[in-house]
């Protein structure tokens, strides 16, 4: 199933080629030196593209041990639409888009060979990315800090909220009553 071939599965891979080598060559906002070292503190914005992208290292490396190369494509695809999007010109963001393109070069290694080493040593490297060990994902990224909960009345969803991942009962339940959906769905019923 993953190795099926169609003329828009070969054009939007060739597509994608095409805007990786796109975005390592003329991107959009400054990549930091081979040779900078990481900031001490990284702004919200860089903290949420770090936590995406060991969230991404974390889920590639399962879908290749899997052989579930699509997932992987489809997880490396995501990724770089938040890299590319991600245009801040904060102290450290230049760092952060070169470490995720330097990534999002490893993790397609496998599946694009030839355009990673060439995307690998126009970002400066001297040794090849096949010498290169694979990136591993730093559990603490993995970690959420909270979570997204789906409301539902009389079995229809009402709406979402996103709460702390500790939050006690009573705050979820405010939250909950909170939406506009859920005070019209449930009327003047008293909870």
């Amino acid at each position: 199933r993953d190795l099926d071939w169609t003329d828009a599965g070969i054009e939007g891979a060739w597509r994608y080629a095409n805007r990786l080598w796109r975005i390592v060559h003329e991107p959009r906002a400054p990549i930091a030196n081979l040779s900078a070292n990481p900031p001490d503190d990284l702004n919200a914005d860089a903290d949420q593209i770090m936590k995406r992208l060991h969230k991404t290292v974390d889920g590639v490396s399962d879908d290749l041990e899997k052989f579930h190369f699509n997932k992987a494509v489809a997880r490396i695809r995501e990724f770089t639409n938040d890299l590319e999007s991600f245009t801040s010109q904060e102290k450290g963001a230049d760092w952060v888009r070169r470490r995720g393109l330097e990534t999002i070069v490893c993790l397609i290694g496998p599946m694009m060979p030839h355009l990673a080493e060439e995307l690998w040593h126009s970002l400066g490297h001297q040794t090849l990315l096949a010498d290169t060990p694979w990136p591993e994902a730093d559990p603490a990224m993995l970690v959420e800090e909270s979570i997204t909960i789906g409301v539902q009345v009389n079995g229809k969803l009402r709406g979402t909220v996103e709460l702390p991942k500790d939050c006690d009962d009573e705050t979820a339940k405010e939250a909950a009553l909170a939406l506009d959906n859920v005070q019209t769905a449930i009327g003047s019923v008293a909870i």
